[in-house]
């Protein structure tokens, strides 16, 4: 299997075509005809001689790969089945909202974490995406161009995953890359430690953390990850960065019937969050198999929501999108590997 070129940053590719016996400046024009010019072959990259071309062939291709599965909601939301090199699947999902266009990508084949509403969870984990992987799914988009923000909030944990997250979000940022401000771009954690000090140091893209319960001990029996990465613990370690500024800190709230949508749930929320600079975003549940969790009435998110907003911390309804089309993460990935039909 040839390596692919997608995903190498400008100095990887200077060590390339340093080791093939290249001009140096033959990087320069390999790294502008991917990111730039967005080619899918090394046939395209014309203003390198044909010896050259050959010569980068023998190892090397471009990489890149189409969806191999879509699914149309009538909002106008899609999600894209992907394959992987290794033939495992994962999903991306395209919403369009007005003038802005997100693409929502994964990180991880499965997840490591086993959150009890997150079917991705169910499928185990079996691998970390490569730069090019994640990267793939923006470049071989069929919207493509119309793309205005990036989500990492697909299958898998960015953080179990951050050198190849770094890497393609040091891609789409780069002077060499697609340009993109970090302001485009969120990142999405349940809060691994290690990891999100290390984003938080080394990455100045907004980052959002999987809450869903303040109450510790009610948020574990939702996310095994809360008995080692305590939600206290990951808010005090945000206390300690500045988000006045251009970066912006989320919290993702999944509002479940019956379980933490009341308003005692929205007083702990408060008292967490009291004096960080943050907002939270209220979601609504998709129904996955097997599990006994229930999406709550429409009033109680606004009561909760006007709760939170009246005691200081911003807080909006994520608009639902795709109900129509498996909408929660991993359904479409998880029927293709057990050969359900849709």
């Amino acid at each position: 299997m040839k390596e692919r070129l997608l995903g190498k940053s400008l100095e990887e590719l200077k060590g390339i075509v340093k080791q093939l016996g290249m001009p140096g400046f033959t990087a320069g024009q390999i790294v502008s005809w991917i990111y730039d010019k967005k080619v899918r072959s090394i046939d395209e990259m014309t203003n390198l001689s044909a010896r050259n071309r050959a010569l980068l062939s023998e190892n090397y291709e471009v990489g890149v790969s189409d969806p191999v599965e879509s699914m149309r909601s009538v909002d106008g939301t899609v999600k894209y089945l992907f394959c992987t090199p290794e033939g495992n699947y994962i999903e991306s999902v395209y919403i369009p909202d007005d003038d802005r266009a997100t693409l929502c990508v994964s990180s991880q084949v499965g997840c490591k974490m086993n959150c009890l509403f997150c079917m991705t969870g169910k499928q185990g984990f079996s691998g970390n995406l490569t730069a090019a992987d994640i990267l793939n799914q923006l470049h071989s988009l069929p919207e493509r161009d119309t793309l205005t923000n990036v989500v990492f909030m697909g299958q898998g944990e960015p953080f179990d995953n951050l050198d190849n997250v770094l890497r393609a979000t040091e891609i789409l940022t780069a002077d060499y890359g697609w340009k993109w401000s970090p302001k485009r771009i969120t990142v999405s954690s349940v809060g691994l430690r290690k990891g999100l000090e290390r984003f938080l140091n080394e990455s100045d893209c907004h980052l959002a953390i999987s809450l869903h319960c303040p109450i510790p001990s009610q948020r574990a029996q939702l996310m095994p990850a809360e008995k080692a990465f305590s939600i206290k613990d990951i808010v005090e370690v945000l206390r300690k960065y500045d988000f006045t500024h251009q970066r912006r800190l989320s919290f993702e709230y999944i509002v479940f019937g019956g379980l933490n949508d009341s308003l005692v749930y929205a007083k702990e929320l408060v008292k967490l969050l009291r004096g960080l600079e943050c907002r939270v975003n209220l979601i609504r549940f998709h129904q996955i198999p097997n599990v006994d969790l229930k999406n709550t009435d429409p009033e109680n998110m606004i009561k909760f929501r006007d709760y939170m907003t009246q005691h200081g911390i911003f807080t909006t309804i994520r608009a639902s999108r795709g109900e129509d089309i498996y909408a929660a993460c991993g359904l479409l990935s998880t029927a293709k590997q057990q050969g359900i039909e849709i």
